[in-house]
């Protein structure tokens, strides 16, 4: 039986685990979330695979550009990736890799990139389905009345990646960041 490798690293919004397979990251999911359950299971029924705590070169490397991200000292990561998902998931997860550091899209912009504008809350939950948060930066999906909805993280750990950011790439003092909305309903447009 195949073995998946799990570490956990403490963010300075949450605590993460981290799962490989075979020199590739599988998993960077918010620990305490319910989400987390769902995509360790899934990744154990795609791979046929079991769980054991232990470091991985490519586990360390994750947690090695996770530091120097939340330090500021990074904006992109070289991590291989495996990613589990259908091919719609994996085309909406390549439209978020493809979202530069400290900007934002929302869900429609996601749709209409993919290429399946009527399509915006299956983005949502492509984007939901998201096992690898952060790598493929799903927080920088915001809802187009520049509302922040649905984070596995949760809404102020979203709202604290994507202050990080733009704080970074404007030199911008905190009193001049964009102001994001929290909404507790589901704005996919």
């Amino acid at each position: 039986m195949p073995l998946i490798s799990i570490q956990y690293y403490n963010s300075p919004c949450g605590k993460l685990v981290l799962a490989s397979m075979a020199g590739e990251l599988c998993l960077c999911d918010w620990n305490a979330n319910p989400c987390a359950e769902r995509n360790l299971h899934r990744l154990t029924e795609s791979m046929g695979a079991s769980f054991k705590t232990e470091a991985t070169s490519v586990l360390e490397e994750t947690k090695k550009q996770l530091d120097e991200y939340f330090a500021g000292r990074r904006q992109t990561f070289d991590i291989p990736l495996r990613p589990i998902g259908t091919d719609f998931q994996h085309r909406v997860w390549s439209a978020l890799l493809r979202i530069p550091y400290g900007e934002t899209r929302s869900y429609k912009d996601i749709a209409q990139t993919v290429g399946r504008p009527q399509a915006v809350r299956a983005v949502a939950g492509a984007i939901g389905a998201n096992g690898i948060s952060i790598l493929i930066p799903c927080h920088r999906v915001i809802g187009s009345n520049h509302s922040l909805t649905g984070f596995a993280g949760g809404l102020e750990a979203k709202r604290m990646l994507l202050e990080m950011e733009h704080r970074r790439v404007t030199d911008a003092p905190s009193q001049d960041l964009p102001r994001f909305r929290l909404s507790a309903q589901k704005n996919w447009s």
